[in-house]
């Protein structure tokens, strides 16, 4: 296989990466005002995430890394045309990292509910404009002959890339609603229950459009994978039903790990999609870019395989190790005893 078709691969990999491990501490953030009863049940929420969250994060760093390196093209045009939109993301993040850092440096209810706050927006913002972004490099979007982006932030949000990140805010927050389920005991564990039947409905409605739409778009395009798109489609629909079916029956581990598969199947389903352009120009065909045209060379790649060949399994190994030891659940009666003892 050539090599640049293998790194849209592994650059596709590292995205799905991002999605699910980020994407579950998006919606955690997002659920604590649903959950959050009082400032234990919502430390209860936030510990969930608390050792990993930035684990996840570094995720979306080496996969913009890899973009840039790999294919220079893709990232020039991606990072210079969604400037804004991306800014935003990253704007969010920040708020949201410091929010955690910084939320139980004072005690005090309006200095932590405004951090709070913080947290929400900035996993909200980053789960919206990431299913906007993703969806409008699958449709298409004005590049000219330069390989230069020719529209503005409100060209991206039209009713295919809006309903893709309605879709991702929603599977998402479903996805950390899944998490804080199998992650608390009490009753923030009872109330996630329920809120992810509520939420989980909803998601099934709106991600089942999301995907018929990009079937459609894929066969537009005439994608030479639409078979494996169609597939891939029909595996996110069926792993999101499984995940709400388990939630029903209280089983919130394999919920959890149906959300996942659920987020990996629709990100593949779009990568598949994408394949074998990278970003297609809907101004002229002729201006799209492809794997071939926006790779990097041959030697670049080869150094990076041989690289990613040895560090890609340490990493994978110390992230499941930090899963590992953090496993157990978050009780409310330790948070209680941690309060009471500071006090």
């Amino acid at each position: 296989m050539d090599l640049a078709y293998l790194w849209f691969w592994i650059v596709g990999f590292l995205f799905v990466g991002y999605f699910v491990l980020d994407g579950f501490d998006f919606g955690v953030g997002m659920s604590l005002p649903f959950l959050g009863k009082d400032d234990i049940g919502r430390r209860q929420i936030i510990n969930t995430i608390g050792p990993v969250w930035d684990l996840n994060e570094t995720w979306v760093i080496v996969a913009g890394a890899c973009l840039f390196a790999a294919f220079p093209e893709w990232y020039a045009t991606l990072f210079s045309g969604f400037y804004l939109a991306l800014l935003l993301i990253l704007l969010a993040l920040i708020a949201r990292g410091v929010s955690f850092e910084y939320r139980h440096q004072k005690d005090d209810l309006k200095w932590k509910s405004r951090f709070d706050w913080m947290i929400v927006i900035g996993s909200a913002v980053p789960a919206l404009l990431w299913g906007v972004a993703v969806a409008n490099i699958v449709q298409g979007v004005p590049i000219n002959a330069d390989h230069e982006f020719t529209g503005s932030l409100l060209t991206l949000l039209n009713p295919y890339g809006l309903l893709g990140g309605l879709t991702t805010l929603l599977l998402f927050f479903t996805h950390g609603v899944y998490f804080v389920a199998l992650k608390t005991d009490g009753q923030v564990h009872q109330d996630a229950r329920r809120l992810a039947r509520r939420s989980g409905l909803l998601t099934i409605v709106v991600a089942a459009a999301f995907l018929v739409w990009t079937i459609f778009i894929a066969a537009r395009y005439g994608a030479p994978l639409l078979v494996w798109v169609i597939a891939l489609a029909a595996l996110a629909a069926i792993f999101l039903v499984l995940s709400w079916v388990f939630n029903l029956r209280d089983r919130e581990g394999w919920a959890f790990g149906f959300g996942a598969a659920t987020v990996m199947a629709a990100v593949l389903t779009l990568w598949t999609a994408l394949f074998p352009n990278v970003m297609p120009s809907t101004t002229d065909p002729a201006y799209s870019l492809t794997i071939e045209n926006a790779s990097s060379t041959d030697l670049t790649l080869q150094i990076m395989s041989w690289a990613a060949l040895v560090f890609l399994p340490l990493v994978l190994a110390y992230q499941g190790w930090t899963y590992w030891v953090f496993r157990k659940r978050v009780s409310r009666s330790r948070i209680e005893k941690a309060a009471a003892a500071a006090h």
